[in-house]
């Protein structure tokens, strides 16, 4: 009997409703939060600008449920092989492809109102994470690294999209974190699919060796801590609370990188990036610990008189 036929005598699925949520992925939804914070913390925190950084948050949040519903359409085949993977939606059969597409469709129209309806942004950072996605899906994974490369991208034009929103310029050092900080955690998940799957599932993992990956995690480990230090030290509107802040968020951030690698390392997690980061509570307190410092110091350096406790 074919895959697909087992695919179809799979037990009776859960409601419909149910597996179309599944499809969209809500948990990977935390990654579209990237557009928020650094350009809200750049421009200045303002309602108005929270407003127009929630809308950019759900014009990518529909631009990815779109490339999730065509890569688990596309791949269903391949998934099915996978431990993890083949426990979704349309490669258990729970949905069929054309209800996947019908679902797809509506995505699409509801991202095509947001951009429309929205305020006056630029699209094209939209427009090339769809295209850049679709180049993925069919060539780009299989060639390593490049693979890894085009992941990571998806994460910048997050933050482009972002600070294009909130209207704030755009720090390339924040940037480069960004880009440098995602392929850490698409490396760690590489490095895990070495342990538990194999190129039969993603042909791309032929390019990668636990050794390879290990220098490969150091090298944008080290670029990472680097930039946003850099950042810190330079470009981010904290004065004059700026070494208060290098202070505390270094090594918290540092904290943070470390121990994400001893989940890796020690742990063998990784395989899904966002759980790995959101379940470990040290990380999390960590990223707090960040994510308040400097939004109280670029709080100040907006607004003189909000935190006047903390001095110069």
């Amino acid at each position: 009997m074919s895959a697909e036929g087992a695919a179809v005598e799979l037990p009776a699925a859960p409601a419909l409703a149910g597996q179309l949520v599944r499809l969209a992925r809500p948990r990977q939804w935390a990654k579209n939060l990237l557009a928020v914070p650094l350009a809200l913390l750049d421009a200045g925190p303002t309602w108005a600008g929270a407003a127009r950084a929630g809308w950019a948050v759900a014009v990518f949040t529909c631009a990815a449920v779109l490339v999730y519903i065509g890569n688990d359409i596309s791949d269903r085949r391949a998934d099915r092989l996978h431990p993890a993977k083949r426990h979704r939606p349309i490669a258990a059969g729970r949905i069929s492809v054309p209800v996947a597409a019908g679902f797809a469709a509506v995505v699409a129209l509801l991202l095509g109102s947001l951009l429309l309806l929205g305020p006056s942004v630029p699209p094209w950072p939209v427009a090339a994470y769809l295209l850049v996605n679709v180049a993925y899906s069919r060539w780009l994974k299989h060639a390593a690294p490049l693979d890894i490369c085009v992941v990571a991208s998806g994460f910048v034009l997050r933050v482009l999209y972002g600070y294009g929103a909130v209207g704030a310029p755009v720090s390339l050092p924040l940037l480069s974190a960004v880009f440098t900080g995602c392929l850490v955690l698409v490396l760690g998940k590489r490095r895990h699919e070495l342990g538990t799957a194999g190129p039969e599932h993603r042909p791309a993992l032929a390019g990668y060796t636990l050794p390879l990956t290990d220098q490969l995690l150091g090298l944008n480990l080290a670029l990472t801590a680097g930039a946003f230090l850099l950042y810190l030290a330079t470009e981010a509107p904290v004065d004059p609370y700026r070494q208060a802040v290098l202070a505390v968020a270094a090594p918290a951030g540092l904290f943070a990188a470390f121990r994400y690698l001893q989940a890796i390392h020690v742990h063998r997690a990784g395989g899904d990036p966002v759980r790995a980061l959101l379940h470990d509570r040290l990380i999390v307190a960590a990223a707090c610990v960040v994510g308040l410092v400097l939004a109280a110091a670029i709080a100040a350096h907006h607004h003189p008189t909000l935190l006047t406790w903390m001095g110069p």
